[in-house]
């Protein structure tokens, strides 16, 4: 289940079509693709996103799927600027903690998802500056 979840996110993320001349609108679409697919179904969520079942280790196989598809988001935060460890996990963070408070205090709705471009702007934007 492991494995399919992360199939379908990947197959997700081969369907975006990315505008290749603004590498920040780019980053918003895979962001955005992300945290959609993250909420749409909470279960998959669980399962993929968190480590909510005890001793559940993914196989090596498995695994490298998720590893595939973090990867493809940071190669979009890359090209966007976002390239120091530190500011690729404040991203990383930024996006999970948007997508765990929509899932936690409205389920179905955007409340929380809906400032995903806005913090996008502002943590690439803080990364650029500091990292011209």
């Amino acid at each position: 289940m492991f494995a399919d979840g992360n199939r379908q996110l990947l197959a997700r993320m081969d369907s975006l079509e990315l505008p290749a001349a603004d590498s920040r609108a780019a980053l918003k679409v895979v962001l955005g693709a992300f945290a959609d697919f993250a909420v749409e179904d909470p279960a998959r969520n669980s399962l993929l996103f968190r480590r909510v079942i005890p001793g559940l280790e993914p196989s090596p196989e498995s695994y490298a799927l998720a590893v595939d598809a973090l990867s493809r988001a940071v190669a979009v935060m890359n090209e966007a600027g976002v390239t120091e460890p530190g500011d690729i996990d404040c991203m990383v963070a930024m996006v999970a903690g948007l997508i765990e408070a929509q899932l936690s205090n409205e389920p179905g709705g955007d409340r929380w998802l809906r400032h995903l471009y806005r913090m996008v702007d502002l943590l690439a934007d803080d990364a650029n500056e500091r990292n011209p």
